[in-house]
């Protein structure tokens, strides 16, 4: 968890300048937050990760040179293979069913946003991802996934997957890939949010993903949801 009284240090990564000037604009009208650095494409974004000490970035999908995708990749085994803590990202979209968001959650995004997304939207999506959670733009999360999944060979679920999770991590597992929150998980199993969380991150650990969005990603191309 963040420090209490720290500065969110927001990176910001785009091709089109005006629209990062507003956004510079929008992030240093903020108290709690600090712009720690800007690029122009993906390569540019890759060394800013590796340079400047970074807490959330936002990271345009649609760049020339190399991809908001491809960029979140590299940042992520770049930051992991040197035993640093990685970035939290943001994609950023111009439409909200883009394969590339899916591609971005699958890479290591901590959620997604409409480009179009309004500045309080955006500021407090800043604040949620930097205290460890997921976001997402307005609408259904499960329309995205599910758009997606129709590309995914599998005429019914693959329960082989979940052999690994015990009888009650699949429960959460299930749960908490239908969108519920931890408090509403607690209250369908009878369980503490505390032991929620401990689920989850067995979950997580075990499936190998790292955010809850990865797994609601997962949930759907295996079809685990009927």
């Amino acid at each position: 968890m963040p420090d209490a009284g720290s500065r969110i240090r927001v990176a910001l990564v785009d091709d089109q300048p005006l629209f990062r000037s507003g956004i510079r604009m929008l992030i240093e009208s903020q108290q709690d937050m600090e712009m720690a650095g800007e690029a122009s494409d993906g390569e540019e974004a890759v060394a800013l990760a590796a340079e400047t000490p970074t807490d959330v970035m936002l990271m345009d999908l649609r760049m020339p040179v190399l991809d908001g995708v491809a960029a979140t990749r590299r940042i992520m085994e770049q930051a992991g293979a040197a035993g640093e803590t990685r970035p939290r990202i943001i994609a950023l979209t111009t439409f909200n069913r883009d394969q590339a968001v899916v591609e971005a959650v699958h890479a290591g995004a901590s959620g997604y946003l409409l480009k179009s997304a309004e500045p309080e939207f955006l500021l407090a999506a800043i604040r949620t991802v930097y205290s460890g959670y997921s976001v997402i733009a307005p609408g259904s999360i499960h329309d995205l996934f599910q758009h997606a999944a129709r590309t995914f060979p599998g005429a019914g679920p693959d329960l082989s997957v979940l052999e690994v999770l015990s009888a009650r991590e699949r429960d959460v597992f299930l749960l908490a890939s239908k969108g519920l929150g931890n408090a509403e998980i607690a209250a369908s199993l009878f369980i503490s949010e505390a032991t929620v969380k401990t689920h989850l991150r067995s979950v997580l650990d075990k499936l190998e993903l790292r955010t809850r969005l990865q797994l609601v990603a997962f949930a759907h191309e295996r079809h685990l949801l009927g």
